[in-house]
């Protein structure tokens, strides 16, 4: 049994702590000295995970020296936006992020932050793929990529996490992973935008496909596998947030096609959508490599709303025809 440290008491942090505590001590750390007394209380995360009762095993606390003392691995379960800082605590414990997305402002991967804040001889990687919180903690199948440029690292970090119905695969793609989970939240959401409004499931196999063959337009630029955005970080992530009914990305483009504001979307979620964060950045990055993502860049406009969803569907539709693998 080793000791784990969950840094984060959203949704995604609070099942894998739950449901790692069934083979490791691990101590869930919540920002919130409320929040971290109700959960220890109830055995319940009412805000973020509500219908799970939590094991007794689970220490929750609102002390993050305490939490990471002793911890042989630090699950940094905020998102990106808090990343910077929580890494900031973490100290020589190894680190692996959960989150998924581009720092806002400086449109940094998550493992530059890592490696501006903890060093690039640090140890560090990150956790990504088909994963719904609530699945997750009900102790569902779940299949998940742990990368890290020091292999050694991959190996023992998988290890740690992979057991009971959590599969974990292991590599050194950590740019690979890293985009693959940034870019599917903005592929989501110009699903749920075209479901939302009524285009029928040929346009969503479309939408998902040329989606997928942006992230890996991008990915290749960036210097990614494409093996790896075709496995479970890339592709298979993808699918899950394109078209599952958990997905928060999915849901603000279902809300946004029925003519909603942005904010008021926002504000009825409870939960961070990714995606709307990084649509900006993805497209920023994009850009500034000469790879054209035109779906990312209609995305942007409806965020930003200068154009509708009806008028961004047609924007689409009316692009020349190209031979398949271009853009």
């Amino acid at each position: 049994m080793s000791r784990i440290a969950v840094l984060g008491a959203g949704a995604w942090g609070t099942a894998l702590a739950g449901v790692l505590s069934s083979r490791h001590e691990v101590r869930l750390w919540a920002r919130d000295r409320a929040q971290a007394e109700a959960i220890t209380r109830e055995r319940r995360n009412r805000r973020y995970l509500p219908e799970i009762q939590l094991p007794s095993a689970l220490v929750v606390g609102a002390d993050a020296g305490a939490a990471l003392e002793g911890a042989e691995l630090a699950l940094v379960a905020t998102t990106v936006s808090g990343l910077r800082e929580t890494l900031g605590r973490t100290g020589t414990v190894p680190a692996v992020w959960l989150c998924k997305g581009f720092e806002m402002g400086s449109g940094l991967m998550p493992h530059q932050v890592a490696e501006q804040v903890l060093g690039a001889g640090a140890r560090f990687g990150a956790l990504s793929g088909p994963s719904f919180a609530l699945e997750v903690a009900r102790g569902l199948p779940c299949a998940l990529t742990l990368a890290s440029r020091d292999a050694g690292f991959a190996r023992e970090a998988a290890a740690l996490v992979h057991g009971g119905r959590l599969r974990v695969y292991f590599g050194t793609d950590l740019v690979g992973v890293e985009v693959g989970g940034a870019v599917k939240n903005v592929m989501a959401l110009a699903v749920g935008i075209s479901d939302g409004l009524g285009l029928g499931q040929n346009a969503r196999a479309a939408l998902i496909t040329r989606g997928l063959a942006e992230i890996a337009r991008l990915g290749a630029a960036l210097g990614a596998q494409p093996e790896t955005l075709m496995g479970l970080a890339g592709a298979g992530d993808l699918i899950l947030t394109a078209t599952g009914d958990l997905s928060r990305n999915r849901r603000v483009g279902l809300e946004l096609a029925q003519g909603r504001k942005l904010d008021e979307v926002l504000a009825g979620l409870g939960h961070v959508a990714e995606g709307v964060r990084t649509a900006a950045e993805v497209a920023k990055l994009a850009r500034s490599h000469g790879v054209e993502m035109p779906i990312t860049e209609t995305v942007v406009e409806v965020l930003a709303g200068r154009l509708g969803p009806p008028q961004a569907v047609e924007r689409l539709l009316a692009r020349d025809a190209k031979a398949e693998g271009a853009a």
